[in-house]
């Protein structure tokens, strides 16, 4: 079995896009060229390594291409090219001219361990601007048949699928340059019938703004046809008697900028990246749409399989993996984030309040993360609404342990606000409560299981109904997605009912990052902004224990980041638990490296070690999909927010309440080391 900390056991497949030094008509040089670079990209693990359109040639030999001197040279420089891959790992893709019948193609030659295993020829050649290729080859969308190079004959045409019988998902598909401009691609119909790594090489001179037009192509193709897509085009060494060149290499995994080199390169050049396969093929399950569209658009295509032989060993990681999926690295994409979340969530409850004729919000305040981000929604939605914000009815209950400090956040916030604010003790009610159930605490011990902690659960939300029943208001839910995912909820007259809740599609993780954005823009007042970052470092707990302990939430639950992490890929992708562990130790096993969000504090930038990543990744296959799900199963209404997915029964989650957990969990305990 390979080491669990092999990429390619956990469904990535490293590739590459090279760009050479050509040599112009010396066919052998750029062999050679080739050879050196593909040995680069054996020696980092590669499986797939693609060159420029005519590879081997050269692409600005103009009529120089239709030499019968040149073409034998390029026959013998591709059977050289052929013969030295034998012991190599990757996947080439060469360009080419190859004789076939009556005219010359314009060919991406795939090559794999001493056998050629298929060509496909430029189905559409430009014949604009300072491009006239049809006087010299012809097209190849209509070639379906054999060519023969060396001693054998290999499949031909654009209708070629390479897939890897050991790498599950590795669906090759090649192009050629002008290919990737027109309406309908080759690449469009192939990701159709199965392709999942679409590559293009391509010649391509460089002139002011092109750059832009192939990266905005390349990352639409990989979007719309969720695929991976290379592209490498030519640089130094082409011709620069009329045309200029700039060697440029991208990797796109479905509109997502893998990795690139930078133009102009002195040197041959290539941009390595990891494509997750899994995530290409649980996206396509999950889109119906695209199967859809197979039926109308895919015509048949032949399929070549070949066997990779990947390292069975760690090489690494060769793309960013997030430590915060729903919190993006980037500062301009972060700022976009909180400010779509936070209003989606500010006009999900304003057009509820129109809908049902403009009551007043009842909301339960502790000064605890949730509650604080849910009341400043709705102090926004008051404003929007032309309502004065007193008719937000702020409640703070405090039980047993609650502390100085939250419930000092919770009147200093509702004062700062304006909304009005009222305190109801509910210790006397649950003392009674206890009492009438026969419960040791009301005997004098210090008994504080489940039945105690929810005494005082029930009862606040208990309240928060009556009032809102008493006074005209909706009661606004605050739990948040990473609770509902986790089951850290009172079900029923609990925290996990609401009228509306605006926090359901929120993880914890996020709803940290969207507090600091509002306290950061101005929103409110600097008192608010004041209360909103001391809240920010208050340690999250459900303050139902008593104790000189607080009591922690994570302790119990598990590290919010982690259990994020895990919930993001189990609800966007239905990644398995081993391969989410392989991910999370990647992300999180040493601080210093990789990006953080910005504004998160010095002492949340922490790691975990694989054994602590495996238990508490137990923890969340257990009560994710153990014995919560009959929480979400009965959840109030809610703005879905992350792109991440919701629990919402109605929308992004379906599943039934009895369902075990044993298969996730003999996975995690079956494939995942615990250190």
């Amino acid at each position: 079995m390979s080491d669990f900390r092999s990429a390619y056991r956990h469904g990535f497949v490293r590739v590459a896009a090279c760009t050479l030094r050509t040599t112009l008509a010396d066919p052998a040089a750029n062999a050679r060229a080739v050879l050196e670079s593909a040995r680069e990209c054996h020696d980092e693990g590669a499986g797939l390594a693609v060159f420029p359109e005519l590879t081997l040639s050269g692409y600005s030999l103009e009529d120089v291409v239709m030499q019968d001197v040149l073409l034998d040279a390029v026959e013998r420089a591709l059977l050289d090219v052929v013969a030295g891959s034998v012991d190599l790992l990757p996947v080439l893709v060469v360009g080419a001219p190859l004789r076939f019948r009556h005219r010359i193609l314009n060919c991406a030659v795939v090559v794999h361990r001493g056998r050629v295993l298929g060509a496909a020829p430029k189905s559409y050649l430009p014949t604009y601007r300072e491009f006239y290729e049809k006087r010299q080859m012809a097209p190849g969308d209509d070639i379906r048949g054999t060519v023969r190079v060396g001693d054998s004959d290999v499949p031909i045409g654009p209708d070629l699928l390479f897939a890897a019988d050991d790498v599950p998902g590795f669906v090759l598909h090649a192009e050629v340059c002008e290919d990737m401009w027109v309406p309908v691609p080759p690449s469009a119909e192939a990701a159709l019938a199965g392709a999942t790594v679409l590559v293009n090489l391509s010649g391509s001179p460089i002139t002011v703004g092109r750059a832009e037009d192939r990266k905005l192509l390349a990352r639409s193709a990989s979007s719309r046809c969720l695929a991976a897509y290379l592209y490498a085009a030519a640089g130094e060494g082409e011709s620069t008697t009329d045309l200029a060149w700039d060697g440029q290499t991208m990797i796109y995994e479905n509109g997502v900028l893998l990795a690139e080199t930078e133009r102009f390169p002195r040197g041959a050049r290539h941009s390595v990246a990891d494509v997750d396969l899994d995530l290409l093929r649980a996206e396509r399950v999950r889109m119906g749409t695209f199967d859809d569209n197979r039926r109308h658009h895919a015509p048949d295509f032949r399929e070549v399989r070949f066997r990779l032989d990947p390292p069975a060993v760690d090489i690494g990681l060769r793309r960013e993996v997030e430590r915060f999926p729903f919190v993006p690295n980037d500062p301009a994409r972060l700022e976009q984030d909180c400010y779509e979340a936070y209003n989606i969530q500010v006009s999900g409850l304003e057009q509820r309040l129109r809908a049902i004729g403009g009551p007043k919000i009842v909301i339960g305040v502790s000064g605890g993360l949730d509650s604080t981000h849910a009341l400043i929604v709705a102090a926004r939605a008051m404003d929007r609404e032309g309502r004065p914000r007193s008719d937000i009815l702020a409640f703070t209950l405090p039980g047993f342990a609650t502390g100085d400090r939250t419930k000092g956040n919770a009147v200093r916030l509702s004062e700062a606000l304006g909304v009005t604010f009222e305190e109801i003790d509910i210790r006397p009610t649950a003392e009674l409560m206890l009492d009438n159930l026969g419960h040791p605490f009301s005997d004098g011990e210090p008994v504080y299981d489940v039945t105690f902690e929810n005494v005082q659960a029930g009862l606040r939300t208990d309240y928060l109904f009556r009032a809102a029943n008493q006074r005209g208001g909706i009661v606004l839910g605050t739990g948040d997605l990473s609770e509902l995912a986790l089951g850290w909820s009172t079900y029923g007259v609990g925290d996990q009912m609401s009228h509306y809740n605006v926090n359901g599609g929120v993880p914890k993780t996020q709803i940290q990052h969207l507090i600091r954005w509002v306290a950061n823009t101005e929103l409110f007042s600097a008192e608010v902004s004041a209360v909103l970052l001391d809240v920010l470092d208050t340690e999250i707990t459900p303050e139902l224990v008593p104790g000189d302990d607080v009591q922690s939430s994570e302790a119990t639950i598990g590290p919010y980041a982690l259990q994020d992490f895990s919930l993001f890929h189990v609800l966007r992708y239905g990644l398995r638990p081993s391969k989410i562990a392989f991910l999370a130790w990647h992300a999180w096993h040493d601080a210093e490296l990789g990006d953080w969000p910005t504004g998160l504090p010095q002492d949340k930038r922490v790691a975990y070690d694989l054994g602590e990543i495996r238990h508490w990744l137990e923890v969340f296959a257990q009560r994710f999909f153990g014995f919560s799900q009959f929480k979400r199963s009965a959840l109030p209404n809610g703005p879905k927010v992350s792109s991440g997915g919701s629990l919402s029964p109605r929308g992004d989650w379906r599943a039934p309440s009895d369902m075990s957990a044993r298969i996730w969990l003999d996975e995690i305990r079956r494939e995942v080391p615990d250190e």
